[in-house]
Protein backbone atom coordinates (compact mmCIF):
# COMPACT_ATOMS: atom_id res chain seq x y z
CA UNK A 1 0.00 0.00 0.00
CA UNK A 2 2.78 2.17 0.88
CA UNK A 3 4.00 1.79 -3.04
CA UNK A 4 0.72 3.63 -3.92
CA UNK A 5 0.18 5.99 -1.20
CA UNK A 6 3.93 7.58 -1.15
CA UNK A 7 3.81 7.88 -5.12
CA UNK A 8 0.53 9.79 -4.67
CA UNK A 9 2.05 12.20 -2.35
CA UNK A 10 5.34 12.82 -4.05
CA UNK A 11 2.74 13.69 -7.41
CA UNK A 12 0.23 16.03 -5.58
CA UNK A 13 3.55 17.48 -3.37
CA UNK A 14 5.66 18.15 -6.71
CA UNK A 15 2.24 19.27 -8.32
CA UNK A 16 1.81 22.11 -5.44
CA UNK A 17 5.48 23.04 -5.76
CA UNK A 18 5.65 23.62 -9.65
CA UNK A 19 2.15 25.60 -9.19
CA UNK A 20 4.19 28.24 -6.89
CA UNK A 21 7.65 27.79 -8.64
CA UNK A 22 6.34 28.13 -12.17
CA UNK A 23 4.81 31.80 -11.64
CA UNK A 24 7.85 32.80 -9.62
CA UNK A 25 10.42 31.78 -11.81
CA UNK A 26 8.14 34.15 -14.25
CA UNK A 27 7.54 37.06 -12.25
CA UNK A 28 11.67 36.55 -11.89
CA UNK A 29 12.20 36.69 -15.65
CA UNK A 30 10.18 39.70 -15.94
CA UNK A 31 11.03 42.05 -13.11
CA UNK A 32 14.93 41.54 -14.47
CA UNK A 33 13.25 42.68 -17.63
CA UNK A 34 11.19 45.20 -16.54
CA UNK A 35 14.22 46.78 -14.92
CA UNK A 36 16.55 46.88 -17.89
CA UNK A 37 13.74 48.61 -19.53
CA UNK A 38 13.42 50.85 -16.88
CA UNK A 39 16.86 51.72 -17.10
CA UNK A 40 16.85 52.04 -20.81
CA UNK A 41 13.91 54.35 -20.56
CA UNK A 42 15.81 56.65 -18.35
CA UNK A 43 18.65 56.60 -20.95
CA UNK A 44 17.25 57.42 -23.55
CA UNK A 45 14.87 60.35 -21.55
CA UNK A 46 18.16 62.15 -20.91
CA UNK A 47 19.84 61.46 -24.07
CA UNK A 48 16.37 62.93 -25.55
CA UNK A 49 17.09 66.02 -22.87
CA UNK A 50 20.21 66.80 -24.46
CA UNK A 51 19.24 66.30 -28.27
CA UNK A 52 16.27 68.66 -27.64
CA UNK A 53 18.40 72.13 -27.86
CA UNK A 54 20.58 70.67 -30.65
CA UNK A 55 20.64 73.20 -33.40
CA UNK A 56 18.48 72.56 -36.09
CA UNK A 57 19.03 70.07 -39.06
CA UNK A 58 16.19 68.06 -38.20
CA UNK A 59 14.91 67.77 -41.54
CA UNK A 60 18.17 67.59 -43.64
CA UNK A 61 21.64 66.61 -43.62
CA UNK A 62 24.27 67.78 -40.48
CA UNK A 63 25.07 71.06 -40.32
CA UNK A 64 29.00 71.84 -40.89
CA UNK A 65 28.75 74.77 -37.75
CA UNK A 66 30.01 73.36 -35.17
CA UNK A 67 27.28 72.91 -32.61
CA UNK A 68 28.44 72.65 -28.31
CA UNK A 69 25.44 70.43 -27.78
CA UNK A 70 25.74 68.01 -30.60
CA UNK A 71 28.95 67.35 -29.22
CA UNK A 72 27.96 66.81 -26.01
CA UNK A 73 25.44 64.91 -27.26
CA UNK A 74 27.95 62.29 -28.92
CA UNK A 75 30.26 62.13 -26.48
CA UNK A 76 27.69 60.85 -24.22
CA UNK A 77 26.69 58.33 -26.32
CA UNK A 78 30.15 57.33 -27.33
CA UNK A 79 30.95 56.71 -23.33
CA UNK A 80 27.74 55.37 -23.43
CA UNK A 81 28.58 52.88 -25.60
CA UNK A 82 31.91 51.87 -24.36
CA UNK A 83 30.97 51.46 -21.09
CA UNK A 84 27.59 49.68 -21.56
CA UNK A 85 28.22 48.37 -24.82
CA UNK A 86 24.83 49.18 -25.70
CA UNK A 87 23.84 50.91 -29.06
CA UNK A 88 22.24 53.87 -28.69
CA UNK A 89 21.68 56.78 -31.34
CA UNK A 90 19.58 59.96 -31.98
CA UNK A 91 17.81 60.00 -35.48
CA UNK A 92 15.85 62.70 -37.31
CA UNK A 93 12.49 62.14 -38.46
CA UNK A 94 13.85 60.91 -41.78
CA UNK A 95 16.44 58.28 -40.22
CA UNK A 96 19.16 60.31 -40.98
CA UNK A 97 21.42 60.00 -37.73
CA UNK A 98 21.74 63.44 -35.65
CA UNK A 99 24.39 61.42 -33.45
CA UNK A 100 25.05 57.45 -32.61
CA UNK A 101 27.23 55.33 -31.41
CA UNK A 102 28.78 52.93 -32.91
CA UNK A 103 29.35 55.28 -35.81
CA UNK A 104 28.50 52.88 -38.13
CA UNK A 105 25.48 52.16 -36.76
CA UNK A 106 22.24 53.41 -38.63
CA UNK A 107 18.70 52.41 -38.77
CA UNK A 108 17.61 49.29 -40.27
CA UNK A 109 14.98 49.09 -43.07
CA UNK A 110 13.15 46.60 -40.96
CA UNK A 111 13.27 44.81 -37.94
CA UNK A 112 12.59 45.72 -33.63
CA UNK A 113 14.34 48.45 -34.07
CA UNK A 114 12.64 50.04 -37.22
CA UNK A 115 9.56 48.87 -35.60
CA UNK A 116 10.94 51.27 -31.98
CA UNK A 117 11.75 53.84 -34.16
CA UNK A 118 8.56 54.47 -36.34
CA UNK A 119 6.04 54.13 -32.68
CA UNK A 120 7.72 56.88 -31.16
CA UNK A 121 7.43 59.12 -33.90
CA UNK A 122 4.07 58.87 -33.34
CA UNK A 123 4.84 60.33 -29.73
CA UNK A 124 4.91 57.29 -28.11
CA UNK A 125 7.46 55.57 -26.06
CA UNK A 126 7.73 51.83 -26.65
CA UNK A 127 5.98 49.66 -25.39
CA UNK A 128 7.16 47.02 -23.40
CA UNK A 129 9.38 44.82 -25.05
CA UNK A 130 8.73 41.11 -25.65
CA UNK A 131 9.66 38.86 -22.80
CA UNK A 132 13.16 37.45 -23.28
CA UNK A 133 14.03 34.44 -22.10
CA UNK A 134 17.61 32.76 -20.50
CA UNK A 135 17.31 30.25 -23.59
CA UNK A 136 16.70 33.07 -26.29
CA UNK A 137 19.91 35.65 -27.47
CA UNK A 138 16.92 38.54 -28.66
CA UNK A 139 18.15 41.89 -28.08
CA UNK A 140 16.02 44.44 -25.97
CA UNK A 141 15.18 48.26 -28.26
CA UNK A 142 13.87 51.22 -26.42
CA UNK A 143 12.99 54.25 -28.17
CA UNK A 144 11.58 57.65 -27.12
CA UNK A 145 10.70 60.61 -28.76
CA UNK A 146 12.47 63.86 -28.93
CA UNK A 147 9.75 66.53 -28.55
CA UNK A 148 10.27 70.26 -29.87
CA UNK A 149 7.24 72.53 -29.60
CA UNK A 150 4.82 69.96 -28.94
CA UNK A 151 6.71 68.31 -32.66
CA UNK A 152 8.17 65.25 -32.78
CA UNK A 153 11.82 66.33 -34.54
CA UNK A 154 13.79 63.50 -33.35
CA UNK A 155 14.04 59.68 -31.71
CA UNK A 156 16.39 58.83 -29.31
CA UNK A 157 16.92 54.80 -29.82
CA UNK A 158 18.94 52.08 -27.91
CA UNK A 159 19.08 48.47 -29.04
CA UNK A 160 20.68 46.85 -25.77
CA UNK A 161 22.46 43.17 -25.54
CA UNK A 162 20.52 40.81 -23.16
CA UNK A 163 23.50 38.50 -21.76
CA UNK A 164 23.39 40.24 -18.65
CA UNK A 165 19.76 40.06 -17.92
CA UNK A 166 19.41 36.76 -18.98
CA UNK A 167 22.17 35.60 -16.85
CA UNK A 168 20.67 37.25 -13.64
CA UNK A 169 17.10 35.78 -14.68
CA UNK A 170 19.41 32.08 -14.90
CA UNK A 171 20.39 32.76 -11.35
CA UNK A 172 17.44 33.61 -9.81
CA UNK A 173 15.92 30.72 -11.50
CA UNK A 174 18.63 28.63 -10.14
CA UNK A 175 18.27 29.60 -6.55
CA UNK A 176 14.34 28.81 -6.87
CA UNK A 177 15.03 25.46 -8.25
CA UNK A 178 17.31 24.99 -5.23
CA UNK A 179 14.48 25.73 -2.93
CA UNK A 180 12.11 23.76 -4.77
CA UNK A 181 14.54 20.67 -4.92
CA UNK A 182 15.15 21.29 -0.78
CA UNK A 183 10.99 22.07 -0.56
CA UNK A 184 10.98 18.44 -2.14
CA UNK A 185 13.09 16.23 -0.10
CA UNK A 186 11.82 17.83 3.44
CA UNK A 187 8.39 16.40 1.57
CA UNK A 188 9.36 13.69 0.65
CA UNK A 189 10.76 13.16 3.96
CA UNK A 190 7.55 14.37 5.41
CA UNK A 191 5.58 11.82 3.01
CA UNK A 192 7.91 8.84 4.30
CA UNK A 193 6.93 9.71 8.05
CA UNK A 194 3.11 10.23 7.07
CA UNK A 195 3.09 7.27 5.32
CA UNK A 196 4.93 5.17 7.93
CA UNK A 197 2.99 6.97 10.29
CA UNK A 198 -1.00 6.19 8.67
CA UNK A 199 0.15 2.28 7.49
CA UNK A 200 1.97 1.21 10.20
CA UNK A 201 -1.19 -0.15 11.79
CA UNK A 202 -1.95 -1.30 9.11
CA UNK A 203 0.66 -3.35 7.93
CA UNK A 204 0.07 -4.72 11.62
CA UNK A 205 -3.11 -5.53 11.29
CA UNK A 206 -2.54 -7.09 7.96
CA UNK A 207 0.46 -9.67 9.70
CA UNK A 208 -1.96 -10.67 12.74
CA UNK A 209 -4.82 -11.03 10.35
CA UNK A 210 -2.45 -13.59 8.24
CA UNK A 211 -0.88 -15.30 11.02
CA UNK A 212 -5.06 -15.86 12.33
CA UNK A 213 -5.76 -17.40 9.10
CA UNK A 214 -2.77 -19.62 9.19
CA UNK A 215 -4.21 -21.55 12.84
CA UNK A 216 -2.41 -19.15 15.22
CA UNK A 217 -5.49 -18.00 17.05
CA UNK A 218 -3.23 -16.69 19.72
CA UNK A 219 -2.14 -13.54 17.53
CA UNK A 220 -3.49 -10.37 18.01
CA UNK A 221 -2.77 -6.69 16.66
CA UNK A 222 -0.63 -4.71 19.01
CA UNK A 223 -0.90 -1.13 20.54
CA UNK A 224 0.65 1.18 17.83
CA UNK A 225 0.58 4.54 16.75
CA UNK A 226 -1.44 6.23 13.59
CA UNK A 227 -4.91 7.51 12.94
CA UNK A 228 -7.66 7.48 15.40
CA UNK A 229 -9.80 5.44 13.12
CA UNK A 230 -7.22 2.65 12.83
CA UNK A 231 -6.03 2.35 16.47
CA UNK A 232 -10.37 2.13 16.94
CA UNK A 233 -10.07 -0.60 14.07
CA UNK A 234 -7.30 -2.55 15.84
CA UNK A 235 -9.05 -2.20 19.06
CA UNK A 236 -12.65 -3.64 16.87
CA UNK A 237 -10.02 -6.80 15.28
CA UNK A 238 -8.83 -7.65 18.67
CA UNK A 239 -12.49 -7.84 19.81
CA UNK A 240 -13.45 -9.97 17.06
CA UNK A 241 -10.41 -11.93 17.08
CA UNK A 242 -11.45 -12.96 20.87
CA UNK A 243 -15.06 -13.85 19.94
CA UNK A 244 -14.22 -15.87 16.91
CA UNK A 245 -11.37 -17.57 19.16
CA UNK A 246 -13.97 -18.48 21.78
CA UNK A 247 -16.77 -19.75 19.40
CA UNK A 248 -14.03 -22.07 17.83
CA UNK A 249 -12.82 -22.66 21.57
CA UNK A 250 -16.23 -23.74 22.23
CA UNK A 251 -17.10 -25.88 19.11
CA UNK A 252 -13.51 -27.83 19.75
CA UNK A 253 -15.08 -28.43 23.83
CA UNK A 254 -18.52 -29.37 22.05
CA UNK A 255 -16.77 -31.71 19.64
CA UNK A 256 -14.63 -32.95 22.01
CA UNK A 257 -17.36 -33.32 24.91
CA UNK A 258 -19.99 -34.76 22.17
CA UNK A 259 -17.46 -37.63 21.44
CA UNK A 260 -16.62 -38.04 24.67
CA UNK A 261 -20.35 -38.80 26.31
CA UNK A 262 -21.50 -41.04 22.98
CA UNK A 263 -18.89 -43.43 23.63
CA UNK A 264 -20.33 -44.70 26.63
CA UNK A 265 -24.11 -45.52 25.61
CA UNK A 266 -22.26 -46.19 22.24
CA UNK A 267 -20.31 -48.95 24.22
CA UNK A 268 -23.36 -49.96 26.28
CA UNK A 269 -25.49 -50.60 22.95
CA UNK A 270 -22.68 -52.42 21.18
CA UNK A 271 -22.86 -54.90 24.38
CA UNK A 272 -26.47 -55.48 24.10
CA UNK A 273 -26.11 -56.20 20.39
CA UNK A 274 -23.10 -58.85 21.00
CA UNK A 275 -25.68 -60.42 23.76
CA UNK A 276 -28.72 -60.35 21.47
CA UNK A 277 -26.62 -61.89 19.18
CA UNK A 278 -26.06 -64.96 21.07
CA UNK A 279 -30.20 -65.40 21.25
CA UNK A 280 -30.09 -65.38 17.19
CA UNK A 281 -28.72 -67.96 14.94
CA UNK A 282 -25.19 -67.85 13.78
CA UNK A 283 -24.70 -65.46 10.65
CA UNK A 284 -27.66 -64.01 10.69
CA UNK A 285 -27.03 -60.85 8.50
CA UNK A 286 -28.91 -58.18 10.20
CA UNK A 287 -27.15 -58.31 13.29
CA UNK A 288 -23.71 -58.42 11.44
CA UNK A 289 -24.93 -54.94 9.40
CA UNK A 290 -25.85 -53.66 13.33
CA UNK A 291 -22.49 -54.87 14.60
CA UNK A 292 -20.61 -53.35 11.40
CA UNK A 293 -22.46 -49.55 11.88
CA UNK A 294 -22.11 -49.50 15.17
CA UNK A 295 -18.36 -50.20 15.21
CA UNK A 296 -18.06 -47.75 12.17
CA UNK A 297 -19.78 -45.21 14.74
CA UNK A 298 -17.45 -45.53 17.03
CA UNK A 299 -14.48 -45.28 14.44
CA UNK A 300 -16.17 -41.60 13.91
CA UNK A 301 -16.29 -41.02 17.76
CA UNK A 302 -12.69 -41.70 18.24
CA UNK A 303 -11.97 -39.67 15.19
CA UNK A 304 -13.87 -37.04 15.99
CA UNK A 305 -12.12 -36.55 19.52
CA UNK A 306 -8.62 -36.94 17.98
CA UNK A 307 -9.52 -34.18 15.53
CA UNK A 308 -10.80 -32.09 18.14
CA UNK A 309 -7.76 -32.68 20.45
CA UNK A 310 -5.32 -31.84 16.97
CA UNK A 311 -6.90 -28.35 16.62
CA UNK A 312 -6.43 -27.40 20.22
CA UNK A 313 -3.23 -28.71 20.78
CA UNK A 314 0.14 -27.09 21.06
CA UNK A 315 2.68 -28.54 19.07
CA UNK A 316 6.03 -29.91 20.77
CA UNK A 317 8.35 -29.19 18.52
CA UNK A 318 11.71 -30.48 17.98
CA UNK A 319 14.88 -30.78 15.79
CA UNK A 320 14.34 -34.62 14.73
CA UNK A 321 15.79 -36.49 11.59
CA UNK A 322 12.99 -36.86 9.16
CA UNK A 323 14.77 -39.38 7.48
CA UNK A 324 14.47 -42.02 10.49
CA UNK A 325 11.21 -40.85 11.28
CA UNK A 326 9.47 -41.83 8.10
CA UNK A 327 11.69 -45.14 7.70
CA UNK A 328 10.29 -45.93 11.29
CA UNK A 329 6.91 -45.78 9.92
CA UNK A 330 7.87 -47.30 6.96
CA UNK A 331 8.83 -50.71 9.43
CA UNK A 332 6.02 -50.06 11.16
CA UNK A 333 3.34 -50.75 8.15
CA UNK A 334 5.28 -53.17 6.05
CA UNK A 335 3.08 -56.02 7.65
CA UNK A 336 0.13 -54.17 7.32
CA UNK A 337 1.05 -53.58 3.32
CA UNK A 338 2.88 -57.65 3.08
CA UNK A 339 -0.64 -59.23 4.51
CA UNK A 340 -3.01 -57.20 1.46
CA UNK A 341 -0.42 -58.26 -0.75
CA UNK A 342 1.49 -54.24 -1.24
CA UNK A 343 4.57 -54.06 -1.55
CA UNK A 344 6.26 -50.50 1.06
CA UNK A 345 9.46 -49.40 -0.10
CA UNK A 346 11.24 -46.61 1.71
CA UNK A 347 13.96 -44.14 0.46
CA UNK A 348 14.39 -42.12 3.53
CA UNK A 349 18.05 -40.04 3.60
CA UNK A 350 18.52 -38.46 6.73
CA UNK A 351 18.00 -35.13 6.77
CA UNK A 352 16.79 -32.62 9.92
CA UNK A 353 13.37 -30.68 10.19
CA UNK A 354 12.10 -29.21 12.78
CA UNK A 355 8.58 -30.53 13.76
CA UNK A 356 6.85 -32.65 16.75
CA UNK A 357 7.62 -35.95 16.53
CA UNK A 358 4.24 -37.68 17.66
CA UNK A 359 2.16 -35.15 15.28
CA UNK A 360 4.27 -36.10 11.98
CA UNK A 361 4.11 -39.67 12.83
CA UNK A 362 0.44 -39.67 13.73
CA UNK A 363 -0.01 -37.41 10.37
CA UNK A 364 2.04 -40.48 7.88
CA UNK A 365 0.09 -43.37 9.54
CA UNK A 366 -2.76 -41.51 8.55
CA UNK A 367 -1.09 -40.92 4.79
CA UNK A 368 0.85 -44.44 4.68
CA UNK A 369 -2.93 -46.23 6.31
CA UNK A 370 -4.54 -44.50 3.22
CA UNK A 371 -1.99 -45.44 0.46
CA UNK A 372 -2.01 -49.22 1.97
CA UNK A 373 -5.78 -48.71 2.08
CA UNK A 374 -6.51 -47.88 -1.63
CA UNK A 375 -3.88 -49.62 -3.31
CA UNK A 376 -4.68 -52.97 -4.70
CA UNK A 377 -2.42 -56.55 -4.68
CA UNK A 378 0.24 -56.88 -6.63
CA UNK A 379 1.33 -52.99 -6.86
CA UNK A 380 3.69 -50.48 -4.91
CA UNK A 381 3.36 -47.93 -2.16
CA UNK A 382 6.64 -45.68 -1.98
CA UNK A 383 7.83 -43.09 0.67
CA UNK A 384 10.52 -41.04 -0.47
CA UNK A 385 12.67 -38.48 1.70
CA UNK A 386 13.79 -35.51 0.20
CA UNK A 387 14.64 -31.49 1.31
CA UNK A 388 16.02 -28.31 0.14
CA UNK A 389 17.51 -25.30 1.81
CA UNK A 390 14.11 -24.51 3.67
CA UNK A 391 12.35 -27.81 3.82
CA UNK A 392 12.41 -31.16 4.09
CA UNK A 393 9.63 -33.38 1.86
CA UNK A 394 8.17 -36.35 2.68
CA UNK A 395 6.40 -38.27 -0.60
CA UNK A 396 3.94 -41.06 -0.17
CA UNK A 397 2.52 -42.01 -3.93
CA UNK A 398 0.59 -44.88 -4.51
CA UNK A 399 -0.81 -47.30 -7.43
CA UNK A 400 -4.31 -47.17 -6.38
CA UNK A 401 -7.55 -46.42 -8.38
CA UNK A 402 -6.02 -42.00 -8.09
CA UNK A 403 -8.44 -39.36 -8.26
CA UNK A 404 -9.98 -36.82 -10.40
CA UNK A 405 -9.00 -32.81 -10.65
CA UNK A 406 -12.11 -32.25 -8.58
CA UNK A 407 -12.05 -35.10 -5.96
CA UNK A 408 -8.70 -33.69 -5.32
CA UNK A 409 -9.64 -30.48 -4.76
CA UNK A 410 -11.48 -31.45 -1.63
CA UNK A 411 -9.54 -34.44 -0.36
CA UNK A 412 -8.67 -33.32 3.68
CA UNK A 413 -12.33 -31.72 3.94
CA UNK A 414 -14.16 -33.35 7.00
CA UNK A 415 -15.98 -36.35 6.19
CA UNK A 416 -15.48 -36.05 2.70
CA UNK A 417 -14.95 -39.51 0.98
CA UNK A 418 -15.12 -40.29 -3.11
CA UNK A 419 -18.92 -41.72 -4.10
CA UNK A 420 -15.93 -44.87 -5.58
CA UNK A 421 -14.77 -45.70 -2.14
CA UNK A 422 -17.93 -45.77 0.18
CA UNK A 423 -17.61 -49.41 0.56
CA UNK A 424 -13.94 -49.15 1.56
CA UNK A 425 -13.51 -48.99 5.59
CA UNK A 426 -12.89 -45.24 7.26
CA UNK A 427 -14.66 -42.13 8.66
CA UNK A 428 -13.22 -39.36 6.44
CA UNK A 429 -11.21 -37.79 8.91
CA UNK A 430 -7.91 -39.26 8.98
CA UNK A 431 -6.46 -36.81 6.60
CA UNK A 432 -8.08 -33.25 8.21
CA UNK A 433 -6.57 -34.66 11.40
CA UNK A 434 -2.83 -34.71 9.38
CA UNK A 435 -3.88 -31.44 8.15
CA UNK A 436 -4.40 -30.14 11.55
CA UNK A 437 -1.41 -31.52 13.34
CA UNK A 438 1.16 -30.46 10.84
CA UNK A 439 -0.63 -26.87 10.52
CA UNK A 440 0.12 -26.51 14.36
CA UNK A 441 3.62 -26.79 13.68
CA UNK A 442 4.36 -24.71 10.92
CA UNK A 443 3.91 -27.90 8.31
CA UNK A 444 1.46 -28.73 5.52
CA UNK A 445 0.06 -31.43 3.30
CA UNK A 446 -0.69 -31.36 -0.25
CA UNK A 447 -2.36 -33.74 -2.66
CA UNK A 448 -1.19 -34.41 -6.43
CA UNK A 449 -1.53 -37.15 -9.04
CA UNK A 450 1.06 -39.79 -9.05
CA UNK A 451 0.44 -40.15 -12.92
CA UNK A 452 -0.35 -37.28 -14.95
CA UNK A 453 -1.72 -38.93 -17.98
CA UNK A 454 -4.77 -41.01 -16.28
CA UNK A 455 -6.36 -40.41 -13.15
CA UNK A 456 -4.41 -43.46 -11.42
CA UNK A 457 -2.59 -43.46 -8.56
CA UNK A 458 -2.07 -40.49 -5.27
CA UNK A 459 0.53 -38.24 -4.70
CA UNK A 460 0.81 -36.95 -1.23
CA UNK A 461 3.30 -34.43 -0.18
CA UNK A 462 4.24 -33.93 3.79
CA UNK A 463 6.12 -30.55 4.46
CA UNK A 464 7.66 -29.61 7.60
CA UNK A 465 10.50 -26.54 8.00
CA UNK A 466 14.05 -27.20 8.53
CA UNK A 467 14.12 -23.56 10.45
CA UNK A 468 12.21 -22.85 13.66
CA UNK A 469 8.69 -21.52 12.80
CA UNK A 470 7.84 -18.18 13.32
CA UNK A 471 5.62 -17.73 16.33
Amino acid sequence: MSTRLLPLLIVLMAAVLLALGVPLAVSVAGAEQQKAVVDRIDDTARFAALAQFVTDGTSGPRRTVPDERLETLRRELGSYYGVYGIRAGVFYRTGIPMANAPADWSLPALGEVRDAFGEALLSRRSHDPEQVWPWQRHRLVVASPVIRDGDVVAVVVTDSPTGQMRSRTLHGWLLIGTGEIAAMLLAVGAALRLTGWVLRPVRILDATTHDIATGRLKSRVAAAGGPPELRRLARSFNEMADNVEDVLEQQRAFVADASHQLRNPLSALLLRIELLALELPKGNEEIASVRTEGKRLAQVLDDLLDLALAEHAEPDLKLIDIGELAAERVAAWAPAAEAKGVRLFGDCPATTAWADPVALSSALDAVIDNAVKFTPGGESVEVTVSFDRDTSTIVVADHGPGLTDEEIARVGDRFWRSGRHQNIKGSGLGLSISRALLAAGGGSISYARHRQEEPRGLRVTVTVPRSVPTA
